[in-house]
């Protein structure tokens, strides 16, 4: 299903032309189509025309009483395609002015695009057809030059095709409203808040019909570029947040940020000390079913979600093993990941046997797996021959920031593991600062404040970073927060949600 998106506001003169021509362009070009469109309080002939219309086309009016504003019409819109849709991963909604500014046409091409595997589609205007002012031809000029986002020339058209997993993605924010600006500057800051969630995006050449507009530009060309020197900042923020998306995968920094060269160090005096300092426990506590749920924030702005859970019980060469699954989606502009970290951990001896990172950054996917034999003293990576030494109870990335949560944590003290199953990237060391209260997951919690670091390592754990993690100060431990910085400032992820179940490890796999 294709929903086409119309806000209108007082267009009688072109409004059902330009209805009449979309169901053209898919009478010539077969596709199934509704059309959705938002009267936002026209004072003149447009209710009209549009009931008239509706009644011939596939179609659907939703009405505002008071004007509220191209915006926000186009997120109602928007909204309501999602609303719709079954299938966000095959639908796709294409965002359309009703003054003809927009040539119809363009819409096959765009969604030839999409069915060719883009996510988003942008038409971009590089012809021009009719007269506008002087004023406003810099206006539009310049706009797009003071709202960047990368891949794209003109970011102001508005017109614009998308697939609505995108917009699902996108709208996973705190704010319940998800177009902040106005006017031109509404519609890049669209594009900025989908760019990232797209894995690929197109555009098409189209032409600006200023030749068939019948009425007066509701643009006033200075002030919209005050508008948009304003804006600017939405999508500077937006953009500088991409190293966030890694805080979910905790220790990660130290295995897929390497070279694939690193996994073949061999070094026996490093072996010979990888024994950790504090006994590990025997079991893993965490019940089958436990779920975390994170939000990531950079300053006012929502820009990705992880989740931690403990997905059942496996059998890992003859050893029952507890599954831990880490998801990690967001993304800032022009940059996308969607990350699937998981690692199985012995039931009774808490030590990896399996790790397993899958990555789909900026289009591209790769994936990587480690086979981790603790009883031999050797890890494998799948594709390579050769063995490595790993350390005597080894834990993987994953298992690491479950793990931690098993251990006695002191204030004041300082505690420094060698458990990590890559020995060059020992030791971890934590810092027991203070106790203090946090709000996170609507209560408050009694937390512990620690400072994890890897002196041997990067990411967000490295020296520089100065991270802090919040861990509930119960029997639980939960990662409550954690933040680290990073040169543009800092980033902090929070506990949004808890799901758990009354199922423990140690009863066993709830099948046979």
């Amino acid at each position: 299903m294709i929903y086409v998106c119309v806000p209108v506001h007082n267009e009688a003169r072109t409004a059902g032309l330009v209805l009449w021509k979309v169901r053209q362009v898919f009478t010539a070009f077969p596709r199934e189509y509704e059309l959705l469109v938002l009267d936002d309080a026209s004072t003149d002939d447009t209710r009209e025309v549009l009931a008239s219309y509706a009644k011939v086309l596939p179609m659907t009016i939703v009405t505002h009483r008071e004007r509220r504003g191209y915006a926000r019409s186009l997120e109602e819109l928007l909204r309501l395609a999602l609303q719709r849709t079954d299938r966000p991963k095959r639908d796709c909604a294409i965002t359309l002015h009703a003054d003809f500014a927009h040539s119809p046409e363009s819409m096959e091409e765009m969604v030839k695009h999409l069915e060719s595997g883009a996510d988003l589609v942008v038409a971009e205007l590089v012809e021009q057809r009719g007269r506008v002012s002087r004023a406003q031809g810099l206006a539009r000029r310049w706009t797009p030059r003071l709202l960047r986002v990368a891949g794209l020339r003109d970011t102001v058209s508005g017109f614009l095709a998308l697939r609505l997993i995108v917009l699902r993605q996108a709208l996973r924010r705190d704010t319940p409203q998800f177009l902040q600006t106005e006017g031109w500057c509404a519609s890049a800051e669209l594009v900025a808040r989908l760019a990232p969630h797209a894995r690929r995006l197109d555009t098409v050449p189209a032409a600006a019909r200023y030749d068939l507009v019948q009425r007066p530009s509701r643009v006033r060309p200075w002030r919209q570029l005050l508008e948009a020197w304003r804006a600017r900042s939405v999508i500077r923020a937006a953009r500088t947040v991409v190293a966030v998306l890694f805080m979910a995968v905790g220790l990660q920094a130290q295995s897929d940020t390497a070279s694939r060269t690193d996994s073949t160090r061999t070094d026996s005096a490093k072996v010979a000390d990888t024994t950790a300092r504090t006994a590990a426990p025997v079991g893993v506590p965490f019940p089958v079913g436990e779920r975390l749920v994170y939000g990531a924030r950079y300053g006012p702005f929502s820009v990705g979600t992880a989740t931690m859970e403990v997905a059942g019980i496996d059998t890992v060469r003859g050893v029952e093993a507890v599954h831990f699954v880490f998801l990690i989606d967001g993304g800032a502009l022009w940059y996308h990941i969607h990350q699937n970290l998981e690692s199985w951990v012995g039931r009774h001896d808490f030590r990896s046997r399996r790790f397993l990172n899958q990555t789909e950054e900026k289009g591209k996917t790769w994936e990587r797996k480690f086979e981790i034999y603790p009883d031999s003293g050797f890890y494998r990576e799948a594709g390579r021959d050769t063995t490595v030494p790993t350390v005597t109870d080894p834990l993987d990335d994953a298992a690491f920031l479950y793990w931690i949560r098993t251990v006695p944590l002191e204030v004041g003290k300082r505690y420094e593991y060698r458990r990590y199953f890559r020995p060059e990237r020992n030791p971890v060391i934590v810092e027991v600062l203070k106790r203090e209260r946090v709000g996170v997951a609507g209560k408050k919690w009694d937390a512990i404040v620690v400072r994890p670091r890897i002196p041997n390592g990067g990411g967000i754990f490295a020296e520089k970073a100065d991270a802090r993690m919040w861990l509930s100060d119960d029997s639980l431990r939960i990662m409550l927060a954690l933040q680290s910085k990073f040169s543009f400032g800092q980033v902090t992820l929070k506990l949004k949600e808890i799901d758990s179940t009354t199922q423990n490890p140690a009863s066993g796999p709830e099948h046979p």
